[in-house]
């Protein structure tokens, strides 16, 4: 009976582990993270989303409005649209037109949430702070029910991931890379807790 209490205990406490727990704080600015913003006047993407088995493809396009809302479009080749999102200055987010199989409140809170990562949206520098280890530097913004970290390497020059996390795991790893004229070349957005991936290739026009 005690050696099965031992094992359950080892099980709580394993469960329990943060996988941050051995960053240290470090000082820096915050703002430096600014860099890595991509910065979009227009932008076309080739997408490929893969939801548990079910696999979606078109094109993506991002477009800055005159207020500074940016817009976000998902359509397929033909033009069949699945959504219309709006990430607004300050926070706010609007969908403006969304199919009626994903129309559902957690599927909008989650592609709100993986595309508010990538693309550095509402982030408040007044409230982010710095971890290291060894070898990377860990941005961290805290947010209502978890975190936002963003990876560079010791000098903060280059972005090596991106994580949104829970208070003790990511649950969301997302990379960019290959920037040309502020805009990623490449984007890959994918889940920890189940099989969904987003990955995303701009057209040059």
């Amino acid at each position: 009976m005690r050696y099965l209490l031992l094992i359950s205990s080892l099980i709580i406490q394993l469960g329990c582990t943060s996988a941050y727990r051995n960053l240290q704080h470090t000082t820096g600015d915050p703002n430096n993270l600014q860099r890595f913003k991509p910065v979009i006047t227009t932008a076309l993407y080739k997408i490929d989303v893969n939801v548990i088995g079910k696999y979606l493809s078109g094109l993506l396009l991002l477009k800055t409005m005159p207020d500074s809302s940016l817009r976000m479009v998902f359509s397929n080749e033909m033009g069949f649209k699945f959504f219309d999102f709006e990430f607004a200055p300050g926070g706010r987010f609007k969908v403006n037109y969304i199919i009626s199989k994903m129309n559902k409140k957690p599927v909008i809170k989650t592609l709100r949430k993986d595309f508010e990562l990538v693309l550095m949206q509402s982030l408040d520098p007044s409230t982010a702070y710095i971890l290291k280890d060894s070898s990377l530097l860990y941005y961290v913004f805290p947010r209502s029910n978890g975190f936002y970290y963003y990876i560079t390497n010791p000098a903060g020059d280059e972005l090596v991931r991106m994580e949104r996390s829970s208070k003790r795991k990511p649950v969301v790893e997302a990379i960019m890379k290959d920037y040309h004229d502020g805009i990623p070349d490449t984007i890959g957005i994918t889940h920890k807790t189940f099989h969904f991936t987003i990955g995303l290739k701009k057209i040059v026009r």
